[in-house]
């Protein structure tokens, strides 16, 4: 499927532009590609993804058993094996930790409301994975529940989750996914958002059926209508004057 050699300089260059991206910092982060009916390149654990040469990845087979590479495998491949079973057409996997995109997930806040015509026809909508956790089963059981019908997920209190018809495809996905978090986040802090509405909605599904995308749903599992849900009893709510008078405040403050 893949040519072995492309597929591991892909594989570092994209290490590298989630790094430089501070997408991931550390040790964080895995990538994966399938480059056949039965193996899978992966980044190894323990390693910084921006400094990664073609000799530190590991190829093991669809049951995550290491075939070739002298590190081991990331500690993430289960989730990484969970998609390629559930979607087979999937062809690579990126895990990351974009800072807005991971800010959403640990408030609570899926990605759902369909705000940009870019976003509903690369993306699809982004839903927010309940908690698992990190490098155990009970994280790649949650991400088999939803990378059915979704290609990025925001996983709860951790990071986000893209898919691809190869590495780049993936990546791509995982930079779409945090531009739509910051303009998402710059317009609730401006005071609302404004979601297209559903006869918009429509007209950008057929035209994915006309270019040919398949695979991610535009509608979450649980619509928020354009508002998010929050936890707890204690909801601020501001006016647009009262928000912008208070970030002037703030600003004076700083200067100050």
């Amino acid at each position: 499927m893949h040519n072995l050699t492309l597929a591991k300089e892909q594989m570092v260059d994209i290490g590298r532009k989630l790094y430089d991206r501070k997408y991931i910092v550390a040790n964080e982060g895995n990538i994966s590609v399938k480059i056949d009916d039965w193996r899978i390149l992966t980044t190894p654990a323990g390693i910084c993804k921006g400094d990664m040469l073609t000799d530190d990845l590991v190829i093991t087979d669809l049951g995550g058993t290491r075939l070739e590479g002298h590190r081991k495998p990331s500690s993430e491949l289960p989730m990484h094996l969970t998609v390629y079973r559930e979607r087979p057409q999937v062809l690579a996997v990126v895990h990351a930790h974009p800072p807005i995109s991971t800010g959403f997930s640990v408030a609570g806040i899926p990605l759902d409301p369909a705000l940009m015509a870019e976003v509903v026809v690369l993306l699809g909508c982004v839903p927010l994975a309940e908690y698992g956790t990190p490098s155990t089963t009970e994280l790649a059981e949650v991400v088999g529940r939803y990378i059915r019908d979704y290609d990025a997920l925001l996983l709860a209190n951790h990071g986000a989750l893209t898919i691809g018809k190869d590495l780049l495809d993936a990546y791509f996905k995982m930079e779409t996914l945090e531009h739509y978090a910051e303009i998402n986040l710059v317009a609730r802090t401006l005071g609302r958002i404004q979601p297209l509405s559903a006869e918009n909605v429509e007209k950008l599904v057929a035209l994915r059926q006309r270019y040919g995308i398949e695979g991610p749903r535009v509608q979450c599992p649980v619509p928020c209508n354009g508002t998010c849900p929050v936890t707890g009893t204690d909801r601020i709510t501001l006016t647009h004057d009262e928000l912008i008078g208070l970030i002037e405040e703030a600003v004076r403050s700083f200067r100050n």
